[in-house]
């Protein structure tokens, strides 16, 4: 289907070591010369390394197609093997029968061949590929191999390739002999984003494809950053994305497909999942006595914590009640009715008669509640847009001052700030009645306190 919809002829970005698809772009170009130089120059041992997904292997087969009119080849890549086993396998690729011969007549098989390639006039070079897997006691043997020689020209070519774990190994003390006849070590070093670039571009020409644009600028910037330039990672992900494209009818592939397609590709919640599926949570557990100190421990941690939040929210929310209690209360005691000067006198109680008993009167009603026999003391407003407290204070009650600010302050007390009003929000305003009370209240004590001053003087 992805082929139709793109109007391939082949799948661009499949799996197997296809030399066709192989882009030599400068670093695979740089190494396979160098291989080809070594086994031109007879230097015996050539390492090639290179990080998984780096096209090694297909390297490799181009690597054997230029020498298949010039040496005999042998190609080995199983190498999970004993050392009669590894011989085994390089006189079968050699095409060679081999049931019922002990190691030393294969050997001898082997150098027979070798001998005859020499008369003819042609090389032998012996690829093993993933080399790195093979144990201490067959590279020895191989080594071994470097062995079957003349006095003035080696009789085999041997090329090791693996990972960069054949380099750890090459250096390890116990194959000091096998490093040293060694005489170059080739490294593939992954893509540039213009090479990405280009071996998009490649595979898709190979394969047919008549738009060069399929895949967006941002497209290819990103699978750039993602594969770290390695072209196995390339292929993935532009495979996954032209499958998601096609399935979204999408004749483009942009930036946005490739990020779910990474996103799809992420291993890591899968690996979390597992690990929290291999614990199922058993209720019996729970009632099982734990004798670990560790997880008691950390029980006693994770629930003591939120505890003294909760505590410390309630206490200071204690708090702030009694504060906000303790200001209505001082706000009552402030707007009682001061007691006139010519009020009539108390009558006198004589000594002998019983101490009058005074009950005072107690209100159940909060210090701010409004009293439903006096007239109210202020009035909801509701914020209007660009409005602010000086033009809802004129409205009002129709003029603004420090003291009617502290009316607003003693109604509102979130009111921190006059300036920093919304639209929507509901703002208490004194009523004017209230403001006139206030006022006069002030003057009877400032003409009371007058004469009090005067006495003094």
């Amino acid at each position: 289907m992805v082929l139709d919809f793109y109007k391939l002829a082949e799948q661009p970005f499949g799996v197997t070591p296809d030399s066709r698809f192989l882009y030599l772009g400068p670093k695979h170009r740089e190494a396979l010369a160098s291989l080809v130089y070594g086994t031109e120059s007879n230097r015996g041992f050539l390492a090639l390394i290179a990080k998984p997904g780096m096209g090694k292997t297909s390297l490799l087969y181009h690597y054997l197609s230029f020498l298949r009119d010039k040496a005999r080849t042998a190609f080995i890549f199983r190498t999970d093997c004993d050392s009669r086993e590894f011989i085994r396998h390089l006189l079968i690729d050699l095409g060679v029968d081999v049931p019922g011969m002990d190691l030393p007549a294969m050997h001898d098989t082997l150098n027979k061949l070798l001998t005859e390639e020499l008369r003819a006039g042609r090389r032998f070079v012996l690829v093993i590929d993933e080399a790195q897997n093979l144990d201490e006691k067959v590279l020895e043997s191989v080594r071994l191999l470097s062995n079957f020689e003349t006095p003035w020209v080696k009789l085999m070519q041997i090329v090791l390739a693996g990972q960069p774990q054949l380099a750890d190994r090459l250096a390890s003390p116990a194959l000091a002999q096998l490093r040293q006849r060694v005489s170059m070590v080739i490294r593939i070093e992954p893509f540039s984003s213009q090479d990405v670039n280009a071996y998009i571009d490649h595979r898709l020409w190979v394969a047919g494809c008549q738009n060069p644009a399929l895949f967006t600028v941002g497209a290819r910037k990103l699978i750039a950053e993602q594969s770290e330039g390695i072209p196995r990672n390339i292929n993935n992900l532009c495979f996954n994305a032209m499958s998601l494209a096609c399935a979204l009818k999408r004749k483009a592939i942009d930036r946005d497909i490739v990020q779910d397609v990474i996103a799809d590709l992420d291993l890591e919640p899968l690996r979390e999942k597992n690990i929290v599926a291999q614990k199922p949570v058993n209720k019996l557990e729970r009632s099982v006595a734990r004798f670990s100190l560790a997880p008691k421990i950390q029980s006693i941690g994770g629930s003591w914590i939120p505890k003294l939040a909760l505590t410390s929210i309630v206490a200071l929310a204690v708090v702030l009640f009694f504060l906000n209690l303790g200001r209505g209360a001082s706000r009552t005691a402030a707007s009682a009715p001061t007691v006139a000067s010519d009020a009539p006198a108390p009558t006198p109680v004589p000594a002998s008669a019983p101490a009058p008993v005074v009950v005072s009167e107690v209100s159940l009603l909060p210090a701010d509640a409004p009293n439903s026999k006096s007239e109210p003391r202020s009035q909801d407003v509701q914020v209007k847009p660009g409005q602010t407290l000086y033009q809802i204070s004129i409205d009002n009650l129709g003029k603004y001052n420090g003291k009617v600010l502290s009316q607003f302050q003693d109604l509102n007390p979130w009111l921190s700030d006059p300036d920093r009003i919304h639209p929507g929000q509901e703002i208490r305003v004194p009523a004017a009645a209230t403001l006139s009370t206030d006022g006069q209240r002030a003057a009877e004590q400032a003409s009371n306190a007058a004469p009090a001053e005067a006495g003094k003087q």
